[in-house]
């Protein structure tokens, strides 16, 4: 596959090439050619100096005296510390006087023609940290590339010149000095100054032609709606701000003037009212900018074989120069650092929460009464502190469907806000919604009945956000994107197809864990099966087929005639409208939405969607892809949330986790990651790991991690950590919106509050007797199925190839 982890070498190289001579130009992790010349002693030096508190930021956020935080870290740390004043400041690059092009290669598994080629194009620009400078950067980043209606990326996914756009493209601030990119994937290396030509054409355009006003609103717009949203799904609210400024902070920037963005946004605002200022920009920025850099990376298979040999041949060189004493040495320090490996952490150093310390009561929002008129369609209304956003959703439970149309669902929602409605085309439409709205999107979600895992139900879900001011646009673009949306346009139909399967395919090796674990799950419970068919590497390989079918025309009017009568069939069911906002704006939404309702096709009862069957016989299977890592899942049949024995999987996943798979993967495997999780929705239990260099050992760490489980589940102090941890997880706080939306689901699929606390109740009250049961009853050999996801070459080498199924995207 071509485009598993060039996203990753084309960062590193493009970025080592911008940067030419500061720490950025420089593997962060280590260059693994490099690694053998790495001495213990360079390696306590750089730490003493790097990972010193002289060298480092402490945030705090919260609205309390910071005092008790700073005697806390002088006590703890800082005491213990000199000051330091070694000079770590990253200067400014040095910058080119011409732009410079480069060649380079990337390593394939098999052999791949060289219009697999990608060509970026990436600029040096100022400093990051300055708040005026970063927002004009943003402007014209968003003028260039917002959608697809955008001059620049509009050219980019409709050029034959290359596949899509590069996933590198737009603005870049995670340096001392920002960067821009532009380019694309699946590019012929002779093109590689037509694709330079037609970036640079377009810029000129866009420097010679005012852009319009309202293009410039919309993407002032955006920047006022992002700074008001509050955000905290991922992790809590205040993080995510630290995390937005610590970057500029460890510069030298003041946090606060990084977050004071209103200020800003209205001091751009009022300069992009001046004749020329996009234009001035794009010469500023870009077009007059010499610090450019033109990549083109290209498929090689060979650059594997030979990387090794090199290393192969380093360490040969590097025994042969070693004597007796070093051997007798080095096998010494192994059997010390197996020893330290294997030793139990000492927990009392650390400060430990007990059960004891947990909030009995947790707070689950709760939908204000509907007053809607007679006959209008249920609003299910969240108050929320939104800050003056809107968040509206329309909800379809659903409805049985033909195979065919089963096949298109989720490629429906990955599609429906990207085509054109209504009289809006494709183009238009986006620009509509990028003025008007934060953005729509739809999604499938599925969840087996909370005490039968065979059994279940599924909803499609239409989503956006937007300013209050805009609450009736937006819930009529929601309308218009169920009601009518248009797959008439088969130029989009085809690129849309195409961007998708190289997300995708670039995607592969940075969450091949995921993915390896929904193929190891597939088969053993029907929301597993789902899955796999629609997000996992069964559905990539049947997208690669239709991405190569679409060029014909006959299969686009085909897709797109399937496409329209799978949404009208999903227009006409029954349907449920999702209100979040504060509570003076829920009464206009509610209106908003009763209007809307009546304008969409009458709803038709009928029977809900079936969930496929079990095939517990399925084979353990190994997809193979271009990687230089593997991914290594198993998954066993479990059961559903209601069943007494889940908190005790939940609670041992957590466990297996930080106390054996951490242990035995990561610090003694060498992967970077790996660990247990149970899946309460799917009745799944599973076991990965991360970017790991073996195959083989790690399937041996999965069966002696379940029988650690069993004898170590009357560690007290280790069993109750993994419940804190649980409940931790079970307690996070979302954003305001995120915690209404995730409420209204759970009710939908029968996790009511009184559900969660009883769940949450029974978490706490797991006891050694429970964990140790609940695994060796349902972690068996019989229940589990295995997935690997590597190269065909590692898989050959490990004597396992017979027992696994293979499959090859």
């Amino acid at each position: 596959m071509s485009h598993q982890r060039t996203g990753f070498y084309n960062r590193e190289m493009l970025q080592r090439h911008l940067f030419p001579s500061v720490t950025y130009h420089y593997n962060s992790g280590g260059d693994p050619e490099h690694i053998p010349d790495l001495t213990h002693a360079d390696l306590v030096a750089f730490h003493r100096k790097h990972y010193h508190p002289s060298n480092a930021v402490f945030m705090t956020y919260g609205n309390f005296p910071v005092d008790g935080h700073h005697e806390r870290f002088e006590e703890l740390a800082l005491s213990r510390f000199e000051q330091l004043d070694h000079g770590l400041a990253v200067p400014d690059e040095q910058r080119y006087r011409a732009p410079v092009n480069i060649e380079a290669e990337y390593a394939t598994d098999t052999e791949l023609d060289a219009t697999e080629s990608h060509v970026v194009m990436g600029w040096l620009l100022g400093h990051s940290d300055d708040l005026d400078y970063m927002l004009r950067a943003q402007l014209l980043s968003s003028i260039l590339m917002e959608h697809s209606g955008s001059p620049l990326l509009h050219a980019l996914e409709t050029t034959e010149l290359g596949s899509s756009p590069s996933e590198l493209c737009g603005l870049g601030n995670d340096t001392r000095e920002a960067t821009f990119v532009a380019g694309l994937e699946g590019v012929d290396p002779a093109n590689a100054l037509a694709v330079e030509t037609m970036i640079l054409d377009v810029l000129r355009d866009v420097a010679a032609n005012p852009v319009p006003r309202e293009a410039i609103e919309s993407c002032l717009h955006q920047l006022e709606l992002n700074q008001r949203e509050v955000r905290g799904d991922g992790f809590p609210f205040g993080l995510s701000l630290m995390v937005r400024t610590l970057g500029s902070a460890m510069h030298g920037a003041d946090p606060a003037y990084l977050l004071d963005m209103d200020a800003a946004i209205e001091r751009l605002r009022e300069d992009s009212q001046a004749d020329g200022f996009v234009a001035s920009l794009v010469r500023e920025l870009l077009l007059d900018n010499p610090h450019r850099v033109r990549l083109t990376m290209k498929p090689s298979s060979a650059l594997s074989a030979h990387r090794e040999a090199r290393e192969r041949e380093r360490l040969a060189e590097i025994r042969s120069a070693l004597t007796d004493s070093d051997l007798e040495r080095i096998n010494a320090q192994a059997d010390a650092l197996r020893a330290a490996q294997d030793r139990p952490d000492d927990t009392d150093l650390l400060p430990f929460v007990t059960i004891a310390d947990v909030p009995t009561e947790i707070k689950i929002p709760r939908p204000e009464p509907d007053a809607g008129a007679p006959g209008a369609a249920a609003v299910n209304r969240y108050s929320a502190s939104t800050n003056g956003l809107v968040y509206a959703q329309i909800a379809v439970p659903l409805p049985a469907l033909s195979p065919e149309h089963e096949r298109h669902l989720a490629m429906l929602g990955d599609l429906l806000t990207e085509v054109g409605s209504g009289a809006r085309g494709y183009q238009e439409n986006q620009a509509w919604q990028m003025a008007h709205t934060g953005g729509i999107g739809a999604g499938l979600m599925a969840r087996c009945q909370r005490d039968d895992p065979e059994l279940g139900a599924q909803i499609f879900a239409l989503r956006g956000k937007a300013l209050a001011r805009n609450t009736d646009t937006l819930i009529e673009l929601l309308a218009d994107t169920l009601a009518a949306p248009r797959f008439d346009e088969p130029a989009r139909l085809r690129e849309l197809v195409a961007q998708m399967r190289a997300h995708e395919e670039a995607r592969v090796t940075d969450i091949g864990h995921s993915l390896a674990m929904s193929a190891a799950a597939n088969g053993l419970s029907p929301v597993a099966t789902l899955n796999e068919s629609r997000n996992g590497l069964t559905a990539l390989k049947a997208l690669k087929a239709l991405d190569a079918d679409l060029k014909d025309d006959a299969a686009v009017d085909a897709l797109a005639s399937q496409l329209t009568a799978l949404a009208e069939r999903l227009a006409q069911s029954p349907r449920q409208f999702l209100a979040i906002a504060e509570s003076a704006h829920l009464e206009h939404m509610t209106r908003a939405f009763n209007d809307v309702g009546t304008n969409l096709p009458a709803p038709t009862p009928g029977a809900p969607a079936p969930m496929p069957g079990s095939d517990q016989a399925n084979r353990d299977v190994a997809w193979l892809v271009n990687s230089q890592v593997n991914f290594c899942a198993r998954a066993f049949r479990a059961v559903p949330v209601a069943h007494p024995d889940a908190p005790a999987l939940m609670v041992a996943a957590l466990m297996m986790r930080n106390d054996f798979l951490h242990r035995e993967v990561r610090e003694k495997g060498g992967a970077y990651g790996g660990g247990a999780t149970y899946d309460p929705n799917a009745g799944l239990f599973g076991l990965f790991s991360y970017r790991d260099p073996r195959l083989i050992e790690t399937l041996d760490s999965f069966t002696a991690s379940v029988d650690w489980a069993v004898e170590e589940a009357g560690n007290q102090r280790a069993r109750e950590a993994a419940i804190l941890g649980v409940i931790g997880a079970l307690d996070r706080p979302g954003s305001p919106a995120g915690e209404a939306s995730a409420a209204f689901y759970n009710e939908q699929f029968g996790r009511d509050p009184d559900f969660k606390r009883n769940f949450r109740a029974a978490v706490l009250e797991v006891d050694a007797n429970r964990l140790r049961g609940a695994v060796e009853q349902h972690l068996t050999a019989a229940s589990a199925r295995t997935a690997v996801v590597t190269s065909k070459r590692v898989l050959e080498q490990s004597g396992a190839a017979d027992h696994f199924l293979s499959e090859t995207l």
